[in-house]
């Protein structure tokens, strides 16, 4: 029986590791989805980006590898500027002083906007944090990241600087 449920929730984990295997997520080499968000602090576009290779990090105060992956976000955000890149937060909380207390507590200093609503996330399929979209200089989403990511490995930076 033990063994029966070990193969079980082996293939399970199989099954979902292969979820985009040999195929591309959604929007990939599509116009990015146009959206606006306004929030107490600032209103953001999608189309202020146009010309920038755009990092669109989905994301919440309240997500453990949302947290785990905002030191390396916020370090390749401040590296990579020179280069055209530009960070964009869209923060899920619902809690405003929980987000502002969150940037001002992990030095946040790229972009971020607070959509409670989800209405951009919505847009772009996404349901689980974090969530990144790279978008090119012409507005095209070139791949799509799920769950955190190391931001400073080479092949990441290697990818941006090529766009």
């Amino acid at each position: 029986m033990a063994r029966l449920l070990l193969l079980i929730s082996l293939l399970g984990c199989l099954l979902q590791a292969s979820c985009y295997g040999g195929s591309r997520p959604p929007r990939i080499g599509q116009a990015a989805p146009e959206f606006t968000v306004r929030d107490a602090d600032r209103t953001v576009s999608l189309r202020q980006f146009r010309g920038q290779v755009l990092v669109l990090n989905f994301w919440a105060t309240f997500c453990p590898p949302c947290v785990e992956e905002m030191p390396s976000l916020i370090s390749m955000a401040q590296s990579m500027k020179p280069k055209g890149v530009t960070v964009l937060g869209v923060s899920i909380d619902v809690d405003a002083g929980s987000y502002h207390k969150f940037l001002v507590d992990h030095g946040v200093k790229f972009l971020t906007v607070r959509d409670p609503d989800q209405k951009s996330s919505t847009l772009y399929g996404t349901h689980g944090w974090p969530e990144t979209y790279i978008i090119d200089r012409d507005g095209v989403v070139r791949r799509k990241f799920i769950g955190p990511v190391d931001w400073n490995s080479p092949e990441v930076r290697d990818f941006l600087s090529k766009l």
